[in-house]
C-alpha cells in the first residue's frame, strides 16, 4: 500500500463531503473538549491529525482551481470558501479549545518536548490572534470578516486570472516579430484563413518575451499598457479589503494590520522593518542612479516604462556579448530537473525516483524522494504554462511528515508549479536562466518541506516557520542555479549534448548583477508600498498616492498615470505577503549569509552545506527561525552578504 495519498477530486460530491467532514469534525471536537483529563497525547495530538486530514481533503480542490481553472472547479472552490473558513474560524474561536491548550501547556510544563511547546505557543497566539478569548459579538464579527475576505481574495485572483486570459495581441507584419527568438516565434505562430499571424498574451512567458526583444515600440507599449492596467474593478476590492484587515486588526487589540501581522513574525516592529528598508535603498539608490545612466545612455529616446527591458537586453548583449536565447537550448526543461536532482543528491545525499501514476494533467509527474535509501517523501511537478493555469511558480504543501495519533510516521509530499514555456511534439520546453533560478527556489521550498524530521505535523516542514524567514531556503538555494560547478551538472545541449563553455558560465555569473540595484530598489518599492498601505484604511486614490510617493524615491523612470500596479499585487491582496512583502529582503540575509558560507567552503566539501541539512532541513518550524539559524552559524545573520549578492558596494 502506498505511503502516499492518491490524487482525487470528486468535484461533483466536493460540496457534500466536505460539509460531512466538517460536521463529523465539529463532533470530534466536543467529544474531545467531553474528556475531564485532557494532555497533549489525548487532545493536542487529535486536534492537530483533524486539520491535517481536512488538508488532504481540502488541497486537491485548491491545486485543481490553480493548475486546471475551469468553471467547474471555480464554482465549487468559490462555494467551498464560505464553508470552510466559517468552520476554521469557529475552530479557532473555541474558547474551550483555547482554555484545553492553556491547561495543557501550564500542566504538563516539564514534560513536553520542545516541539510540543511549539504548538501550544503558536496555538495560543493564534487562538488570541483570531480572537478566542472575548466576546460573543466581536467573535461573530470577526467571523463575518474573515469570510468575507477569503471570498475578495478569492475574487481579485479570478479578476487577474480572467485579465490575462482575455487579452492578446495578433501580429501579421513579420517586421514587428523580428529580432524575436525563434522559439517565441514557433510558440506565437498560427495559421488563420490562410494568413500566418503571431499571438502575443499576458502570460509571463508571452509578455516578457515580447517585451524583450520586441522591436516595435508600439506594441510594446500597448502589451505594458494592458499588462499595467489588468482588473481595474480590482481597486474597489483592496478598498473594502483593507477596510476589514484594519478592523479586524483593531477588534483583536492592534493600531493597524502592519502590527497585527509582525506579532507572528521574526521583524519586531514596523519601524525596525522600515530602517531595514530604508537602509538597503540608501545604499542601493546611487549604483541604481549610475546603472539608468547607463542605461538611458545606450538607448536612443528617452527610456519609458515600456522600454527597459528592450533596452536592458540590448545593453547586456553590449556589455556581456550574452544572448539570453542562445543559453536555452543549453536548459532544455527536463535536463534541467534531472541536472537539479543530480546536484541535491551531491549535496544532501537525496535520491529521485520516477512514479508512474495518473495525475491532473498530462503534463504533470511525480517523483519519490529517498535519502539514504529511505523512502523519505514524494513530490509532484506541473511546470508548464497553459491557459487554465494561474501565473506565477509557488511550492504547495500536501501531506506534513508527522507521527499520527497511534505513533506511525507520516511521510510528507508537495506540489511543485511553474509557467515554463509550453513544450509539443515538436517543440521542447526552452528555458531562460531565470526560468532554471525559479525551479531551484521552489525546490529550495519543497526540500525545506518534505526532509522535516519534526514529529508534530503543525510545526513540521513549512508549517510554523515564520513569515519573514520562510523565503530563506528557497533563496539559498536560488543562488546556486549560478554556480559554474552546479550548471556543468545539467546545461547541456538538448540537439548536440555539448555542454555549456566556461566562456558562456562566466558572461552568464558576471550579467548576474546587472542593473541589480535598479531590481533592489523595485523589490524595495513593494515591500516599502505593502506596510504603508497596510497601516489604514485608504480609498483607491490614497492608495494611488501613497504609490506614487514611495515612488519619488524609488522609481527613477517616471511612472505612466495608468500603471495601476496594485490592481494585480495578488501576493498581498489575494496571497499569504499582506504586511510581508519586506520577508523577501528580510530572509535573503539569512540566505545569502548561509550561502556564502557553503561557497567559500567549496560546496560539495562544505559543512555548513551538512549542517543546514541536519538544522534547517530536518527542523522546520519546531524552533524559531532565529535561534535555527544561530544554531547553524554559531552567529547573528551579516547583512552585508546581501549587498554582495547583489553586487551592491
Amino acid at each position: 500500500m502506498s505511503k502516499f495519498l492518491q490524487f482525487k477530486c470528486d468535484l461533483d460530491n466536493f460540496i457534500q463531503e466536505l460539509e460531512s467532514i466538517l460536521e463529523e469534525n465539529t463532533k470530534r471536537v466536543e467529544d474531545l473538549l467531553e474528556q475531564k483529563s485532557k494532555t497533549y497525547n489525548s487532545f493536542v495530538k487529535h486536534m492537530q491529525m483533524m486539520e491535517e486530514k481536512l488538508e488532504h481533503f481540502f488541497t486537491p480542490l485548491s491545486h485543481l482551481n490553480a493548475v486546471n481553472n475551469s468553471k467547474e472547479t471555480q464554482e465549487v472552490y468559490t462555494q467551498s470558501l464560505p464553508i470552510i473558513t466559517e468552520y476554521s474560524t469557529r475552530l479557532s474561536q473555541n474558547i474551550e479549545i483555547y482554555k484545553a491548550y492553556k491547561e495543557i501547556q501550564t500542566d504538563e510544563v516539564s514534560t513536553l518536548n520542545y516541539e510540543q511547546k511549539r504548538v501550544l505557543d503558536l496555538n495560543i497566539q493564534h487562538f488570541e490572534l483570531s480572537g478566542a478569548h472575548l466576546d460573543a459579538d466581536v467573535k461573530k464579527r470577526l467571523e463575518e470578516i474573515n469570510i468575507r475576505k477569503s471570498e475578495l481574495t478569492n475574487n481579485f485572483s479570478q479578476n487577474l486570472l480572467n485579465a490575462t486570459n482575455d487579452y492578446t495581441y495578433i501580429i501579421t507584419d513579420e517586421a514587428d516579430i523580428d529580432g524575436l527568438p525563434s522559439s517565441e516565434i514557433e510558440n506565437a505562430k498560427f495559421e488563420e484563413d490562410g494568413i500566418t499571424k503571431y499571438k502575443f498574451t499576458l502570460q509571463m512567458p508571452s509578455y516578457i518575451a515580447y517585451m524583450t526583444y520586441g522591436k516595435n515600440e508600439t506594441i510594446r507599449e500597448a502589451l505594458y499598457t494592458a499588462y499595467v492596467s489588468r482588473s481595474p474593478e480590482n481597486a474597489k476590492i483592496i478598498e473594502e479589503i483593507l477596510a476589514l484587515k484594519d478592523e479586524m486588526s483593531k477588534l483583536l487589540g492592534f493600531k493597524n494590520y502592519v502590527e497585527y501581522s509582525l506579532s507572528s513574525k521574526m521583524a519586531n516592529s514596523e519601524e525596525e522593518v522600515l530602517d531595514f528598508l530604508q537602509n538597503l535603498l540608501k545604499n542601493s539608490k546611487n549604483q541604481a542612479k549610475k546603472e539608468l545612466g547607463e542605461l538611458q545612455n545606450s538607448a536612443p529616446k528617452d527610456l519609458q516604462s515600456f522600454d527597459t527591458a528592450f533596452y536592458s537586453e540590448l545593453l547586456k548583449k553590449a556589455q556581456y556579448n550574452i544572448d539570453e536565447e542562445e543559453y536555452r537550448p543549453y536548459f532544455e526543461q527536463k535536463s534541467v530537473v534531472n541536472g537539479m536532482f543530480d546536484f541535491l543528491t551531491k549535496l544532501f545525499g537525496m535520491k529521485f525516483v520516477k512514479v508512474e501514476e495518473e495525475l491532473w494533467h498530462k503534463k504533470a509527474f511525480s517523483y519519490d524522494v529517498y535519502v539514504k535509501d529511505r523512502l523519505r517523501a514524494r513530490i509532484y511537478l506541473d511546470l508548464e504554462a497553459r491557459e487554465s493555469k494561474r501565473g506565477g511558480a509557488w511550492m504547495h504543501n500536501y501531506q506534513t511528515h508527522c507521527l499520527n495519533e497511534k505513533g506511525e510516521e507520516q511521510l510528507a509530499s508537495a506540489f511543485v508549479v511553474c509557467n515554463f514555456p509550453a513544450s509539443s511534439d515538436t517543440n521542447p520546453s526552452l528555458l531562460r536562466h531565470d526560468d532554471v533560478v525559479t525551479l531551484f527556489h521552489e525546490m529550495g521550498h519543497t526540500i525545506h518541506h518534505i526532509l522535516s524530521q519534526v514529529k508534530e505535523n503543525e510545526v513540521s516542514g513549512v508549517n510554523g516557520v515564520e513569515w519573514d524567514a520562510v523565503e530563506f531556503p528557497s533563496q539559498f538555494l536560488e543562488n546556486f542555479a549560478y554556480e559554474p560547478l552546479v550548471l556543468k551538472m545539467f546545461a547541456t545541449h538538448y540537439k548536440t549534448n555539448e555542454t555549456i563553455s566556461d566562456i558562456m558560465i562566466d558572461k552568464l555569473v558576471r550579467s548576474k548583477n546587472f542593473l541589480s540595484a535598479m531590481g533592489m530598489l523595485r523589490q524595495l518599492e513593494f515591500s516599502i508600498f505593502d506596510l504603508k498601505v497596510h497601516n489604514g484604511v485608504y480609498t483607491s486614490d490614497e492608495v494611488q498616492n501613497i504609490l506614487n510617493t514611495i515612488r519619488k524615491e524609488t522609481a527613477l523612470i517616471k511612472t505612466p498615470e495608468y500603471n495601476k500596479f496594485q490592481n494585480g499585487f495578488a501576493h498581498i491582496f489575494a496571497g499569504g505577503y499582506a504586511a510581508g512583502y519586506y520577508s523577501y529582503k528580510w530572509a535573503e540575509v539569512l540566505s545569502a549569509d548561509a550561502f556564502y558560507s557553503v561557497i567559500d567552503e567549496g560546496i560539495f566539501e562544505s559543512k555548513t552545506a551538512q549542517k543546514y541539512f541536519d538544522v534547517i532541513l530536518k527542523g522546520g518550524g519546531a524552533k524559531s527561525m532565529q535561534e535555527l539559524f544561530k544554531e547553524l552559524m554559531n552567529r547573528d545573520p551579516d547583512t552585508s552578504k546581501l549587498l554582495r549578492l547583489n553586487g551592491i558596494k
